[in-house]
């Protein structure tokens, strides 16, 4: 049996961009990616750029990822047999955040990251903003580790720090 869409439970504050993403957040709690897309794409002018919203994106995006994701056993053993494979670190980063290892995936991308910077456009860099976003729209006690002293990671790495 199929839930009902939620609804904002107040008209009163249309434009509080907290209780939207927490709206679509439910949403995706609930697995249905595609309501909190609809919801997302349909957040009022006025917070459709608010770091929530972006957040709850970010989210988005990843679970979609997550939906995809390969097994992290399988995709460890590839990495190991072959350190160079970025493909393959790359997707078992995916892996491992969809398995809520977020530190590790992190780690993952930070190395590929190291590696290459410009693989697959600059594909590890995109995607540890997007976690980024996605933890700091929600904070979670999941990762140890701050958006700001990610970002750290990443200029040390770049050679800017």
């Amino acid at each position: 049996m199929r839930s009902r869409p939620l609804r904002p439970s107040s008209a009163r504050e249309p434009e509080n961009a907290a209780a939207y993403a927490g709206l679509i957040r439910c949403h995706l709690a609930s697995g249905d990616l595609d309501q909190a897309e609809a919801y997302a794409a349909a957040a009022p002018a006025a917070i459709a750029k608010a770091k929530e919203i972006e957040g709850a994106r970010a989210q988005i995006e990843l679970a979609r990822q997550a939906a995809k994701a390969g097994p992290v056993t399988e995709l460890s053993r590839a990495v190991e047999a072959d350190p160079a494979n970025h493909q393959a670190r790359f997707d078992l980063a995916l892996a491992l955040h969809a398995s809520g290892q977020i530190d590790e995936a992190v780690d993952q991308l930070l190395e590929l990251f190291r590696r290459d910077r410009e693989w697959n456009e600059g594909a590890a860099r995109t995607q540890l903003f997007t976690i980024f976003d996605a933890l700091e729209a929600h904070r979670s006690d999941r990762s140890e580790r701050t958006p700001p002293a990610l970002l750290d990671d990443i200029c040390l790495i770049d050679g800017a720090g």
